[in-house]
C-alpha cells in the first residue's frame, strides 16, 4: 500500500519494490512470530524470549534497510517521509505491515499479463487478509498490555483475541475493554482499521451485487422489464 501512484516511481525504485515486496512479506510474518514467542513465552522460559527478541530485532533492522533503499532510489530526498507517510508508520509500528499487502499482491500480478482475480474478489480477499493479520496483531499487542493490569477484563489471549473481533466487526459489546493508556492506543488503531475494511467489503460487495443484478436486467426481453 503506498502513498504515491507506482507509475511515477522511478524504474528502479519499481524494480526494487517487485523484487523485495515477497520476501519482506514473508519477513514479516517472522516478525510477528518473534513478538508473539516473545510475548506468550512465559518468563522462565529466558532462552525462547531472548531468541524472540533477537529475531523481532533482526526482521526490523530488514524493514529499515528497505525503508532506506527506497528513500534513496526514489530521489525524493526528506520528502519521501512526507509523500510515502504510511511506509514511514508501518516502519514506526511493525505491527501494522499487514496494510502492505495490496503491494505484495501487485508484485506477483506485475509478473502475469493479468490478474487472476476480478476487482471485488481482490478487495474482499485483501481486506479479509489484512483484518485477520492486524487482528492477530493486534490481540498480541493488546494482550501485552492489558494482562498484568489492575482491573483488567482482558486476561488471556483468547479475551484479546474476542475483544480484537469485537472491535474489527464494530460490535463492540463492552465485555472486555482495555484500561491502560498502551491498550487504548491499540483499540484506537484497531478500530480505525476496521471501519476501513469493513466499508471496502460492504462498498465491494454491494457494488458486486448491483453488477450482477444490473446483467440480469440487460438479459431480460425489453417487455418483461
Amino acid at each position: 500500500m503506498s502513498d504515491q501512484p507506482a507509475v511515477s516511481a522511478p524504474p528502479r525504485l519499481r524494480r526494487w519494490e517487485q523484487r523485495t515486496e515477497v520476501p519482506l512479506f514473508g519477513v514479516s510474518l517472522l516478525f510477528l512470530l518473534g513478538y508473539a514467542v516473545r510475548v506468550l513465552a512465559p518468563h522462565h522460559a529466558g532462552p525462547w524470549r531472548a531468541l524472540a527478541l533477537a529475531l523481532v530485532g533482526t526482521t526490523w533492522l530488514a524493514f529499515a534497510a528497505d525503508y532506506a533503499v527506497r528513500l534513496r532510489l526514489s530521489g525524493l530526498g526528506h520528502r519521501f517521509v512526507r509523500v510515502h507517510w504510511l511506509d514511514t508508520v508501518v516502519l514506526l509500528l511493525p505491527l501494522l505491515r499487514p496494510l502492505r499487502l495490496i503491494r505484495v499482491y501487485t508484485a506477483v500480478q506485475q509478473r502475469r499479463e493479468q490478474p487472476r482475480l476480478s476487482l471485488y474478489a481482490r478487495v474482499i480477499a485483501y481486506a479479509g487478509a489484512s483484518a485477520l493479520l492486524l487482528g492477530f496483531s493486534a490481540a498480541l499487542a493488546v494482550y501485552h498490555q492489558e494482562h498484568a493490569a489492575k482491573n483488567a477484563s482482558i486476561r488471556t489471549l483468547g479475551d484479546a483475541a474476542w475483544w480484537a473481533c469485537e472491535t474489527l466487526t464494530t460490535v463492540g459489546y463492552g465485555d472486555a475493554v482495555p484500561v491502560t493508556p498502551g491498550g487504548r492506543v491499540v483499540a484506537s488503531g484497531l478500530m480505525a482499521c476496521g471501519l476501513a475494511l469493513l466499508g471496502a467489503v460492504t462498498g465491494s460487495f454491494s457494488s458486486w451485487l448491483l453488477q450482477v443484478f444490473r446483467r440480469e436486467d440487460e438479459k431480460r426481453p425489453p417487455e418483461s422489464r
